[in-house]
């Protein structure tokens, strides 16, 4: 099986290589950001999940024992929340860590042709700190909601306050890494905003 993933990723080389030779820009934004999702989801993923999950359990768990509301336990990945009419457990897995927005995040940036080689490290950087806090918000919103309002809240807080929250503040931050920076530096002809 490991052949298979090594001649996938010499193919989808081979195939970046004789787009960007082309100037196929739009085919080698897409097969290049496709590609490394999907590899990042193969070979990355595995790796940093455990790290991860335990790393926004640890921080959301602290505000929420700041707010006296739940508990995280880093070493389970698991946020204790108490209420009123008993205790419920949310474990973080890698689907809760943000591991996927990141790594789309990431194969997007990489292959997005306005920035230069720095700027896509610092807005890189930036940017997965901002998924990371984003995801630690989200969970303690879950976290609230189902300590004031009880076990029976934990579907709405948690499919969709949480998603509503997570995915706005994403988008948020696909505007302004993506769209608005394309808007900025587009040129028309001898018109352009940019300064440079």
């Amino acid at each position: 099986m490991d052949w298979l993933k090594l001649a996938s990723f010499l193919i989808w080389l081979y195939i970046l290589s004789v787009l960007r030779r082309g100037k196929l820009n739009f085919w080698y934004f897409m097969i290049g950001s496709v590609g490394m999702f999907v590899f990042s989801m193969v070979y990355i993923q595995p790796i940093l999940t455990i790290p991860l999950t335990k790393a926004v359990t640890m921080v959301s768990g602290s505000i929420g024992k700041g707010l006296q509301m739940f508990e995280g336990y880093p070493e389970y990945a698991i946020l204790f929340i108490k209420n009123t009419n008993g205790a419920i457990s949310l474990i973080v897995d890698y689907e809760c860590a943000g591991i996927i927005e990141m790594a789309a995040f990431f194969s997007l940036l990489v292959f997005f042709a306005v920035y230069t080689p720095v700027e896509k490290i610092l807005v890189g950087i930036s940017g997965g700190f901002y998924l990371f806090f984003a995801n630690v918000l989200r969970l303690v919103v879950i976290g609230v909601i189902v300590a004031i309002f009880g076990n029976r809240a934990y579907y709405l807080a948690h499919t969709i306050v949480g998603r509503l929250i997570f995915y706005g503040l994403s988008m948020l931050l696909y505007y302004v890494v993506f769209t608005k920076a394309q808007i900025i530096r587009q040129k028309v002809g001898s018109f352009g905003y940019d300064n440079e």
